[in-house]
Formats: structure tokens, C-alpha cells, sequence
């Protein structure tokens, strides 16, 4: 049995603090949700926002800004866009997988008629343009998962909201957002509605099995004080970042990386990572052990091994990470 919730806003702070909530609180069950942010740039846990998106276009457009608690790549939502979350046990680490929650969503499609598939890190395509982008987030046992369904979006919207790094179309022959994006309802052999597409889903999603839910007054109070006091902050979309004196940047397989460093007689004083890798969890611990490490090869490495490091950093390795510290290469 799935319960299925609904969040009934398309506020981007208030379905980001709702989905939080049932993740941290909700600790036992299958959850599944559907929900819609209206005009908003969502960039993921560790991305610098100032350098995801286009500040100009998107103050004329009225677009909002916000932080999701995951790793991956900047997004734009709008009202063509439908997002869902799986909320479920994690099970064995080790195990874990974007293959185990994107699968269903791929069937799903498929039983529409579409010829979708998983591609990449986390996307899903169809006809080689991507309809959707997933990342993950682990909270004790527990994890996140959710996507996006482009379904009738906006390109022109899309984008132009982000500023995409030139390294993201390095050896690929899109040459931009636009040409690499497409919409579900556009392949579809018979046209539907996305409330159509809504109600589908609920049902493919949870199998037939779904039980509707809602969260209790004192758990809305709980989310609109989140929304609040974390969501809708300038802190949280765009942080105060301490000076750094030493940035460097690197593209792997796993995603882009990007190091700032305050260094003082080789050794770190402060550190932060930034980038579109998929991360589980929060880098703080990583970030914390690093601080008083010299900024050589044995000791980086030395710290890095403490950590399951496929949770903060996703498939980039831990050389990968030592060698974006230490200066090293990476791929071109």
C-alpha cells in the first residue's frame, strides 16, 4: 500500500518545506507525491545559484529561486511541468539505486505509448530528448526521490532562466537547453490533458494500490514554519559564502565539481563544494574533516576514506575529489 499526498499549492518554498517534512517525520511507510511549482528556477543542494541562472531574465519573467535539499542541476518548473517524490525505507546502501525509482516511472510512459528509457545519471528520455531529470536525498533510513515529467513546459521559459556552462555541451551535439529538452505531451499518439496525466500516474505510480492521505493541522503549521524560516530565505536560495581564496573547477562522468578554498600555510582553513553531482546527503561532515588538512594528495585521500563518499558526491570517485582539491586534472 502507497499513501499517496498531495501538497494543493504551487508555492516552490511551501512544496519543497511539505516535501521535507514527510521525508523527516513520516518515517514509516510508502509515500508517493504530486506536485507543481508555477514559474520557478530550482537549483540543486550544492549548486552555486548566482552562476545557474540568468538573474536579468529571470527578475522580468517573475521567477522565483529556490533550493531543493538534493543534488543535481539547476530546473525550471512551471505549470506544464508535473513533479513527483518517492518517501520509502532505504534499505541496504549499497543498493540503493535511481534505477529502483525511475524504472516505474519509465514503464509508466512506455504503457502511454512512448518509447522512454533511462539515460545517463539520472535522466529518463524519450526519442533522445530528455522529459525528465531525478536526484536523491537520504535522511536516516529513510529516502527522497523525485523527478520532474516536462509535460507541456514552456522552452522558451526553460531556457531562459539558466545560464548553462559551456563544459555541460562539451563533445555533445545539443547546442543548447532547448535542443535537449522535449515535452511528454508532444510524443503522445493520443493527446490527453495534464490533469489526464495527473490521474494516470497517481495510479501507475502506486501500482493501483494508493490509499489518499492528508498531513494534520499541527504537521501544516510544521511545514508553513519551515517555508518560512528556511525555503523562502535569501540564506538558504543563495547563501552568505565566506572568502575564498583558491576555486577550482573540474568535469567528470559524475557531474561538474567545483572547490573553493581558504588556504593558509598549505593548510585548509575553509572549504565548500559546489556543483551538479548527485548527492544524498549533506557535505558539512566532509567539509568539517577537510578543515586543518594539508592540501596534499596522502592527507586528502587520508580523510576522504573515513566517508561512504558515493553519498555526498554521487559517482564522482574520491580521487576525483582529491584531485579537484590538490589541482589535478579531470576530464576535457
Amino acid at each position: 500500500m502507497v499513501y499517496y499526498l498531495e501538497t494543493r499549492s504551487t508555492d516552490p518554498y511551501y512544496n519543497l518545506a511539505f516535501e521535507e517534512y514527510v521525508l523527516t517525520h513520516r518515517t514509516e511507510g510508502d509515500y508517493l507525491l504530486l506536485w507543481q511549482n508555477d514559474n520557478t528556477v530550482v537549483v540543486g543542494r550544492n549548486q552555486n545559484t548566482a552562476e545557474e541562472i540568468n538573474a536579468d531574465f529571470v527578475e522580468a519573467h517573475h521567477i522565483r529561486v529556490v533550493r531543493r535539499g538534493t543534488g543535481g542541476g539547476a530546473v525550471y518548473h512551471d505549470l506544464g511541468n508535473l513533479n513527483y517524490s518517492f518517501i520509502t525505507d532505504a534499505g541496504e546502501k549499497e543498493k540503493l539505486s535511481f534505477a529502483r525509482f525511475t524504472e516505474p516511472v519509465v514503464k509508466a510512459l512506455c504503457e502511454l505509448g512512448l518509447p522512454a528509457s533511462a539515460s545517463g545519471r539520472n535522466d529518463i528520455l524519450v526519442d533522445g530528448c530528455k522529459v525528465s531529470g531525478t536526484a536523491q536525498r537520504l535522511s536516516g533510513d529513510r529516502v527522497l526521490h523525485h523527478g520532474t515529467l516536462l509535460f507541456d513546459s514552456d522552452p522558451s521559459l526553460v531556457a531562459g532562466a539558466l545560464t548553462v556552462h559551456p563544459e555541460k555541451f562539451r563533445s555533445k551535439s545539443a547546442k543548447s537547453v532547448r535542443a535537449r529538452i522535449g515535452n511528454i505531451r508532444s510524443f503522445l499518439r493520443e493527446d490527453m490533458t495534464l490533469p489526464a496525466f495527473w490521474d494516470y500516474l497517481r495510479t501507475a505510480l502506486a501500482q493501483g494500490a494508493f490509499q489518499e492521505t492528508t498531513l494534520m493541522e499541527e504537521e501544516l503549521r510544521e511545514v508553513q514554519r519551515l517555508r518560512d524560516e528556511k525555503y523562502a530565505t535569501w540564506d538558504w536560495n543563495y547563501g552568505k559564502s565566506p572568502a575564498y581564496d583558491m576555486v577550482n573547477h573540474r568535469r567528470f562522468a559524475g557531474g561538474t565539481l567545483e572547490v573553493h578554498m581558504n588556504v593558509r600555510n598549505g593548510v585548509i582553513r575553509e572549504i565548500a563544494f559546489s556543483g551538479d553531482f548527485l548527492s544524498r546527503r549533506e557535505l558539512a561532515t566532509v567539509t568539517e574533516a577537510l578543515c586543518g588538512c594539508a592540501v596534499e594528495p596522502e592527507s586528502i585521500d587520508r580523510v576522504l576514506h573515513q566517508f561512504p563518499l558515493e553519498e555526498y558526491f554521487g559517482t564522482v570517485t574520491a580521487e576525483e575529489v582529491r584531485d579537484t582539491v590538490c589541482n589535478r586534472g579531470g576530464v576535457e
